[in-house]
Formats: C-alpha cells, structure tokens, sequence
C-alpha cells in the first residue's frame, strides 16, 4: 500500500528493539545529573518519536544550551554515519541488500566486520565490542523460559522503551550535562 513503507512503520515493525523486549540485550544502565536510565539509547534526526531509546534534539530550540546540545548530538550522529561508511568502505559485504539476509545473518556479518576491523586497527583503547554476544553466552542471563512471565515482561519493557517522559527527562539531562 502507498506510504505504509514510511519511517516510523518501519520503525514500529523492526526487530531493533528486539533484544530488549525479550530481556536478551546485555545491560547498559547509566546514570546522567543523578538520574538512573535502564537502557541506551539510538542517535535520531526529527522524525523519529519521543521514545526512551531513541535521542534526537530540540525542534526549536529556545537558550543556548539547547542549541550546544542539537550541535553535538547532530554531531555525535555524523561521526556514527562515518564509521558505519568507513566500515562499509573496507568490506563490501555491507554494500549488498540487506532485504535478502535474515536479521541474524546480519547481526552476524556486522559483528564480524567489527571484530575485523579491530584486528585491523591499532589497539587505542576505541575499539567497538561485541559485549551483547559475550553477556549472553553467560547462563545466568539468558531469558526466562516461562511464557506467561516473558510476555509480562515483554509489554511491561515495551511501555519502558517508548516512554516519552524519560526521553523528555533525558534530553533535559543530557542537555545539562553538556
């Protein structure tokens, strides 16, 4: 149908927040101006909603720390979008049609890539990790088997990740702290 393949449909059907929905993804709790957050969060540009893990700037920004905190988060995105072309540069595996692949041969191919490109780099202390695959590989934290508690869990950390009043709190935060 015309427009269904739009942003945020895509969005909402994506398996990107996948790994936290079903309590798979390895913990990345922060604390920023004395305020706990349960998870990361994505680099956005406008369009994308007020989502927990999704970070974008002001639309209209109204004082001076607001316009310093749209320069480094537009800032902080450009450097994601060059590293991501830097690697697609070196291996032209991620140059092809990811409509193809299954999600986890994706997530395979990129790891790879990543792990590659460390081998290549020298060691200066900003390497990329792979800490997902090495927190799951642990016993203790893969997912509960009980199936009434992980769809509980599930809608419970769904509302937690498109909660718009811990993304309007962050970006204040955030926007502090800079």
């Amino acid at each position: 149908m015309a427009g269904s393949n739009n942003d945020i449909n895509v969005l909402n059907h994506s398996p990107l927040f996948d790994s936290l929905k079903k309590d798979r993804a390895a913990p990345s709790q922060f604390e920023v101006n004395g305020h706990v957050y349960p998870f990361g969060y994505y680099l956005a540009d406008g369009i994308y909603p007020d989502w927990t893990t999704l970070m974008k700037g002001y639309s209209t920004p109204i004082d001076e720390p607001q316009v310093k905190f749209i320069r480094f988060q537009a800032s902080a995105r450009k450097d994601v979008e060059r590293t991501f072309g830097v690697l697609q540069g070196r291996f032209a595996i991620l140059k092809t049609l990811a409509r193809v692949m299954s999600v986890n041969k994706m997530r395979r191919i990129m790891y790879s890539c990543i792990a590659m490109h460390n081998m290549i780099q020298e060691d200066n202390g900003f390497a990329f990790s792979t800490l997902e695959e090495e927190w799951l590989d642990k016993p203790e934290n893969r997912p509960c088997r009980n199936i009434r508690r992980r769809v509980k869990d599930r809608k419970s950390r769904e509302k937690e990740i498109r909660d718009r009043n811990v993304n309007d709190q962050l970006r204040e935060d955030l926007t502090a702290h800079i």
